[in-house]
């Protein structure tokens, strides 16, 4: 396997501990499209971005003014929740010697996250001193499980993905890896165990991206 040029990694559950709840995020986006609907909707497995935009769409069959109101106030109750749990989230204590070490070694490292850049910076002030690139949702020409999200970040670096590495701890993740043809890594530092990886056979597995480091480090490949 050869050498990296870059690591880019997910946020939330990768390099930090923060307590978003995303039930509680689709039941308030619910209760706020019951004002718009005609009925309170059902939340399901769809991601809560993605839901909300749904939402908004079926509105439009009925108004496209007060469509745009609720995709506008969803936005609002979305950006809240991240800011509150942003308060109560801390850095995992390995990311910022990770960090560290990847820039030693020369290797790019950037950061993409479906979050908010002031909700990232409450948790990880010192971000552009130790990542190259930073490419939070408010950037994104599109979000994960979009490959363009990644790519974004690879670009701004200046690495081959097929020489680089997307880590993650949802399987979002690593389905956004392999759309844009780099190696993926999971960890299950986040709320997804080993089992929620399988039928997408990451090339490394770890209990969180310390642990990874030392995978990658005896392949030879930082």
């Amino acid at each position: 396997m050869q050498k990296l040029d870059a690591i880019i990694f997910d946020f939330d559950g990768t390099l930090a501990d923060v307590p978003l709840d995303f039930d509680m995020m689709k039941t308030s986006i619910a209760a706020l499209g019951e004002v718009f609907l005609e009925e309170r909707p059902t939340p399901g497995a769809t991601p809560a971005l993605e839901w909300l935009e749904e939402l908004v769409q079926e509105a439009m069959q009925w108004d496209e003014d007060e469509a745009k109101e609720f995709r506008s106030r969803g936005h609002l109750v979305i950006r809240a929740m991240e800011l509150d749990a942003a308060k109560e989230g801390t850095l995992f204590p390995f990311t910022r010697p990770t960090f560290k070490l990847l820039n030693e070694k020369g290797i790019g490292v950037g950061i993409i996250t479906r979050n908010i850049s002031p909700a990232v910076r409450i948790v990880f002030p010192d971000i552009d001193e130790l990542a190259q690139a930073f490419i939070p949702r408010e950037i994104a020409t599109a979000v994960k499980p979009n490959p363009a999200h990644l790519f974004q970040a690879l670009e701004i670096i200046g690495a081959d993905p097929a020489k680089s590495l997307m880590v993650g701890d949802h399987p979002m993740d690593v389905e956004t890896a392999k759309a844009a043809g780099t190696l993926s890594a999971a960890v299950t530092s986040g709320n997804m165990q080993a089992e929620a990886f399988a039928h997408l056979s990451p090339d490394f597995l770890a209990t969180d991206v310390a642990s990874l480091m030392i995978q990658l480090e005896k392949e030879n490949v930082l």
